[in-house]
């Protein structure tokens, strides 16, 4: 079989002290390494001059940089992994940005538990961010990745958070790597290159194609995407699944051996699923009481039209993923605005209302508009005790402005 391209989870891009050098993680797993990460964990980067002058009287300086780079990557690890675990872990700068975020890992280890699944063949594990999610739900895990470093690193983390009897790491080309002793393949291609993110499927590395071939000859399966692959490059014994988090969407990820051609959307943390049921497209009809801003998973499964059915509404353009409704109906799915006010696109009249009416704080949102919130607020100058909502969409295909406030629908 020739050789996959090279994941991406080496750790080319921007320096950050010394953790582009191989050598970087050695001299940070002694007692003199751990006793300069503990120094550091809640170390202020503004005065990192000053910290550093004062490390290096005491410690080698390649040590110390190695451990301020360190420091400076746990920090920004914990908006992913919680702290806890963050500032346990090793990183690297390209690991930290590629990783799955623990609440989605934990997520998606737990269907593979519901599936039966007890081993899996991790593809291109990075850091290893999602072998510890299947290792603490009980799976055992074989972790590949081809860059030395990043394999170096996906150990020390198994190691450091007690999961080194569940977790394998080998550092190999995942072309050559034997799938067939594992319940379950799990692939995470790498989605950067050298200028940035890659939206072609075909140019991940490895390509979509080569991850559905190893899905293929697994019991089980899923394969991270990104969240915007077109719904055509889904092959049609895949069930496609969007996750968001918070709001954002994080990832889509095809499955293998669940439902054939199942459209999927799960809100986390809620863990609220929708599942597609091939409806129509709602009508356009006219702005009612309240508008629906759908989960941006809602809206990138194309499940639209389920949650306008859930709320007895239609769409106030028939390109735009705004829904509408005269009643106010709790939903997971959907954000709901109460609309007061709906006007054409005329940034004199939306400043004299938000004066009339004392608005201060000012929330802006668009969907189908060039128009950017910011120009909207410095143009309109709010100022007042009161709050409003303001919505740039198109109505029927005319540009308007939908002012109003949050219904608490979600």
């Amino acid at each position: 079989m020739p050789s996959v391209p090279r994941p991406a989870h080496s750790t080319t891009g921007p320096t950050m002290g010394r953790v582009t050098d191989h050598a970087f993680l050695a001299p940070l797993l002694t007692p003199e390494g751990q006793t300069l990460l503990t120094a550091l964990r809640d170390h202020d980067p503004a005065q990192e001059l000053a910290v550093v002058s004062r490390l290096r009287r005491d410690h080698p300086a390649e040590l110390v940089m190695a451990a301020v780079g360190q420091a400076r990557l746990r920090q920004r690890a914990v908006a992913k992994f919680g702290a806890e675990d963050a500032y346990l872990m090793y990183f690297t700068p390209n690991g930290v940005e590629q990783s799955t975020r623990a609440s989605v890992g934990t997520y998606r280890a737990a269907r593979m538990k519901a599936l039966g699944v007890r081993s899996v063949a991790d593809l291109c594990s990075g850091i290893g961010g999602d072998a510890i999610a299947l290792a603490r739900a009980g799976i055992s895990v074989l972790a590949v990745d081809r860059d030395p470093l990043t394999a170096e690193v996906a150990r020390a983390n198994a190691e450091a958070l007690g999961l080194g009897e569940l977790i394998e790491v080998r550092c190999a080309d995942v072309a050559e790597i034997d799938t067939s002793p594992y319940d379950a393949v799990f692939v995470d291609p790498a989605r950067r290159g050298g200028r940035g993110r890659i939206f072609d499927p075909e140019a991940y590395s490895p390509p979509l194609s080569w991850a559905v071939e190893a899905a293929r000859k697994a019991p089980h399966a899923a394969l991270k995407v990104a969240p915007g692959i077109p719904h055509e490059a889904v092959p049609e014994e895949a069930e496609a699944e969007w996750i968001s988090d918070g709001g954002d969407v994080k990832e889509a990820v095809l499955w293998f051996g669940t439902e054939p051609g199942a459209r999927r959307a799960t809100l986390l943390p809620s863990g609220a699923g929708l599942t597609g049921r091939g409806l129509p497209d709602p009508a356009v009809r006219p702005v009612g009481r309240y508008l629906y801003e759908p989960d941006g998973a809602v809206i990138r499964a194309h499940l639209v039209a389920e949650v306008a059915e859930e709320l007895g509404g239609g769409l106030i353009d028939e390109t735009i993923a705004y829904v509408t409704a005269d009643g106010l109906v709790p939903t997971p799915y959907a954000a709901a605005y109460e609309i007061t006010d709906e006007l054409p696109f005329n940034l004199k009249k939306l400043k004299a209302l938000l004066r009339e009416r004392e608005v201060g704080t000012l929330t802006v949102k668009k969907r189908g508009s060039a128009v950017e919130p910011e120009e909207i607020r410095r143009k309109v100058k709010p100022k007042g005790p009161n709050a409003a909502t303001v919505l740039l969409t198109r109505v029927a295909g005319a540009p308007t402005m939908l002012i109003g406030r949050p219904a608490g629908g979600r």
